[in-house]
């Protein structure tokens, strides 16, 4: 398996000749993130995740795209019947070849007096699990992380405490978009020293990156 990252918090997988795209959202050049993804998978409805326009205009050029996605993801797509297919907290399905396990109900916490909207994660293979907009810790093992390094809803001390309830082999940076040269560096260091704290490999990935990932 080989993960990319893509931009923010967008990424593909990829095995063999099958691929799958993880919110292809505006801050990731969503329409060449969709051009060779054999599925997409979108943790919820923020527009850093999901570019409804871009997503549209791909599932038009390609009638076999399909979606997997939160219930608000799937009602705003609703329109495009059986291609889009919502999913939610304890689900297990296989989508273009991948076994795919969804955990997490709720994104984090924006605003104390707004209830959180739907946010599902997903853990592809049982190694690479991107969690969107929370901090869900999967009831199974989970030896890559996506891990979200910057948001309005995170603060350094949660990262830590999160990357220490996950335990992974390794993590890679997701949603950093909204920082500048300064801001990843700051991130940069919180991250390593998380990874040091458990003996891991804990990194960025510059957008375009590739790396390898134990096959399942």
């Amino acid at each position: 398996m080989r993960l990319t990252k893509l931009g923010h918090a967008c990424v593909r997988i990829t095995e063999d000749d099958r691929s799958i795209v993880i919110d292809p959202g505006s801050f990731s050049d969503a329409s060449a993130a969709l051009a060779a993804a054999d599925a997409v998978l979108i943790t919820h409805e923020h527009f850093d995740h999901f570019d409804a326009d871009a997503l549209r205009a791909a599932m038009a050029e390609r009638p076999a795209l399909e979606v997997w996605t939160s219930r608000a993801v799937a009602a705003n797509l609703a329109d495009l019947g059986g291609r889009v297919h919502q999913v939610g907290h304890g689900d297990a399905v296989t989508i273009a070849g991948f076994d795919v396990h969804v955990y997490g109900e709720d994104h984090e916490i924006l605003h104390p007096d707004v209830p959180p909207i739907p946010n599902t994660g997903f853990l592809v293979n049982g190694e690479v699990f991107h969690p969107g907009d929370a901090l869900t810790v999967p009831s199974e093992p989970v030896p890559t992380l996506c891990l979200p390094g910057n948001a309005p809803w995170l603060k350094v001390p949660e990262l830590f405490s999160y990357t220490r309830e996950v335990g992974p082999e390794r993590a890679f940076v997701i949603h950093d978009g909204l920082l500048n040269d300064i801001g990843l560096k700051v991130m940069e260091t919180a991250v390593t020293n998380a990874g040091k704290e458990l003996g891991r490999e804990f990194r960025r990935l510059a957008p375009g990156t590739t790396v390898e990932l134990g096959a399942k």
